[in-house]
């Protein structure tokens, strides 16, 4: 008797362990592993693709904004477009909004009216910060090469007088004011040109990739913001399994 009941527990063992292996299988199959899969191919580096976007477009936002400043504190006669600071306030501003539409509850297609005004808004903000990057490294690649051939001389206490071709005396003249040391401030400015065409740049490539992020979630399959499971989707799997 012992010898059959030892028997009848071991099959049931067996039994429980067979059908324990075909529920975690079926689980495998139709539940977790597609979300987790979903959610691995739009991650970069442990980060959801509008995140790590928003994140790289504050920081270099913030340091393009920053440099700009700097720029503008040296003299006073820069121009505004020789200090692309206003490049940066706008990058810093598409950033924002890209933490706001993170917050936002995914809902497929579009279905709700916030989703898609804040998801239209990053876009053309995006856009936008990219054209304006763009003119910052064009006005900032114009200046640096101007400095290459100027020749600067003390024209006061305050002021250095730099002129392109000292030979011709109708040719154009630069002043900057507060500037004590020509020297030392064309070296500083040389400096910052090659810095705000560098970061300028770096920040173009990423709001270009942001258009292209967007373009490929509306006609692909990327998402945005947190994602949501509707609880029908959840009962629905719960009776098959």
């Amino acid at each position: 008797q012992t010898g059959k009941a030892t028997g009848g527990e071991k099959s049931t063992d067996s039994s429980k362990t067979q059908d324990s292996a075909v529920k975690k299988k079926q689980k495998k199959t139709k539940g977790d592993p597609k979300a987790g899969q979903e959610e691995e191919s739009h991650t970069c580096c442990g980060c959801r693709f509008p995140l790590l976007f928003a994140l790289l477009q504050l920081a270099l936002g913030t340091s393009i904004t920053v440099l700009g400043f700097l720029m503008a504190g040296i003299s006073s006669s820069l121009l505004v477009r020789d200090t692309p600071y206003w490049a940066g306030i706008i990058v810093c501003v598409v950033s924002l909004v890209g933490f706001v539409m993170l917050c936002i509850s995914y809902q497929p297609d579009e279905k709700t009216c916030v989703q898609f005004t804040v998801k239209l808004m990053y876009f053309l903000l995006s856009a936008l910060a990219l054209v304006a990057c763009v003119l910052a490294v064009a006005f900032a690649a114009h200046h640096y090469l101007q400095m290459t051939k100027y020749t600067c001389d003390t024209l006061l206490p305050d002021s250095c007088q730099c002129k392109l071709d000292t030979a011709d005396p109708l040719g154009r003249t630069f002043i900057y004011q507060d500037a004590a040391d020509c020297g030392s401030l064309t070296t500083m400015l040389n400096l910052y040109f090659l810095l705000q065409m560098g970061l300028n740049l770096i920040t173009a490539l990423v709001c270009l990739l942001a258009c292209f992020v967007m373009w490929k979630h509306r006609y692909q399959v990327f998402y945005v913001g947190v994602r949501f499971y509707p609880l029908t989707a959840t009962e629905d799997q719960q009776q098959k399994v």
